[in-house]
């Protein structure tokens, strides 16, 4: 008997990711994706799962982070997305960061080739077809004027938004190395790195000022009227508007010194250091570390190219602004991702009020997973809330909130944190080991019990042990 195909609307990472979980599950899906007939102020090319803001999926220590956690999980899972950035990662320290242009052609590729996946390029203009009874939307938060407009008429709310910026790209040719030096901070080495992943551009007190006082100075992007209240989101603020909050904020931020040492001049500690990371797999391309900006562009090049270090950089692509919309999720979606008004509708990615390149991947994963389940007639299996998919699912779809009538009142994007994981006294007795150790080993004791309590949890949720999950 055949089975009717499963629509995914958006072909960015969360929808990538659905649909490689639905297809995986010998489930037909269409994945519909409007580049290139319809573009984005923020998208360049017609790639499946392009990255258009940063090229890092941030760190990847398993043990002791949230979001390295959340990498290992979805590796478990079967992650389409995860494997693309494991086979096309670049050095940098200890995070995972991706040749952008390859990881996206090998998520395209992967899907081209499986025999359930369709692909339809064209846009979704408004609802979805009646006759479409299972849709995934994961049109992340560029989501078109006349999607974006039929979901407000059916929610009955208006969506949020927050803006969201970009960061500059230099051409690594252009970066003088009589100045800046290669070094990850603290040496650290990370996937694919080897310690020294990270271009370092040094500044003393004086320069530092002079950089904060331009920034501060500086022409920047005008908003409508429309956009005036529009917040931005703190894990992505521009560097100007991190500038305004103290004139010790960046160097307390991206530009913090700590954990280098200039190798033209080993005896003298930077004030300040910006970082570059590498932005493809040849090395040519670095992006600048934390300098998403509102800036116009030739203020850009100027203040910029004050830096020392990068007095002729060239830039690849300089940063920009472009405005995000979400759902208020816990009001608006169920516990698997469903819109309550319309339940043949299904939303993932950053469109659900998560936040980051793989909390994205990680929810549309789930969605994937939860509606190819319901099309062969079985019931979606949750997460444990234990888990980092689990404990980012429960704060999307409001587990944490009291009264799902009220919903909470400033529901704002999140990116994958241990704050969002049930205490550890609430699942385990308390190690006396733990209780011995103080400041940050005790923090790193507690941070290790969590994810390995994940991981032993994810394992069961699969049917069969962790260890044998990792294998």
């Amino acid at each position: 008997m055949a089975i009717d195909p499963i629509h995914v609307v958006g072909g960015g990472l969360a929808g990538s990711e659905a649909a490689w979980q639905i297809a995986s599950r010998g489930v037909p899906v269409v994945l519909h994706e409007m580049r290139p007939q319809q573009t984005t102020a923020a998208h360049k090319t017609d790639g499946l799962a392009e990255l258009v803001c940063s090229n890092s999926f941030r760190s990847d220590a398993a043990e002791t982070n949230a979001v390295g956690l959340l990498h290992e999980e979805m590796r478990r899972l079967g992650s389409l997305v995860m494997r693309a950035a494991d086979s096309n990662q670049v050095p940098a320290g200890g995070a995972l960061a991706v040749d952008r242009v390859e990881f996206s052609a090998a998520v395209t590729a992967a899907l081209e080739r499986h025999p359930l996946v369709t692909i339809s390029r064209g846009e979704v203009a408004g609802l979805p077809p009646d006759d479409w009874d299972s849709v995934i939307v994961a049109t992340g938060p560029l989501t078109s004027a006349a999607l974006a407009d039929a979901i407000r008429g059916i929610s009955g709310e208006d969506s949020l938004a927050f803006f969201d910026a970009i960061a500059p790209i230099v051409h690594r040719e252009s970066i003088d190395m009589s100045v800046a030096w290669f070094q990850s901070r603290y040496d650290k080495t990370g996937p694919g790195g080897s310690g020294n992943d990270y271009i370092n551009c040094p500044l003393d007190r004086a320069q530092y000022d002079a950089f904060v006082d331009a920034l501060l100075a500086a022409e920047k992007t005008s908003f409508h009227d429309w956009e005036a209240t529009t917040p931005y989101f703190d894990g992505c603020l521009p560097i100007e508007i991190m500038a305004e909050r103290g004139r010790e904020t960046l160097r307390h931020g991206p530009l913090k010194p700590f954990g280098l040492t200039n190798e033209h001049n080993p005896q003298e500690k930077a004030y300040a250091v910006v970082q570059l990371r590498q932005d493809n797999r040849l090395g040519t391309l670095f992006n600048m570390v934390g300098f998403q900006t509102k800036l116009k562009h030739g203020e850009q090049a100027r203040i910029f190219r004050a830096i020392p270090g990068l007095e002729k950089a060239e830039f690849a692509r300089l940063g920009g602004l472009h405005r995000n919309t979400f759902l208020n999720s816990p009001r608006l979606l169920d516990g698997t991702l469903r819109l309550r008004a319309m339940p043949r509708l299904r939303f993932a990615g950053q469109i659900t009020g998560c936040e980051g390149y793989v909390e994205s991947a990680a929810i549309g994963l789930l969605a994937g997973r939860f509606a190819a389940a319901e099309r062969l007639g079985e019931q979606p299996a949750m997460p444990p809330v234990t888990t980092a998919h689990g404990a980012l699912l429960n704060h999307i779809t409001g587990g944490h909130v009291p009264s799902i009538d009220q919903g909470p009142p400033s529901f704002q994007p999140m990116n994958v944190n241990f704050g969002l994981f049930p205490p550890l006294a609430a699942t385990l007795p308390k190690d006396p080991a733990v209780k011995r150790l103080r400041g940050a080993e005790k923090t790193l004791a507690r941070k290790r019990m969590i994810t390995a309590r994940a991981l032993d949890d994810l394992g069961r949720w699969l049917g069969h042990p962790a260890r044998e999950a990792a294998e």
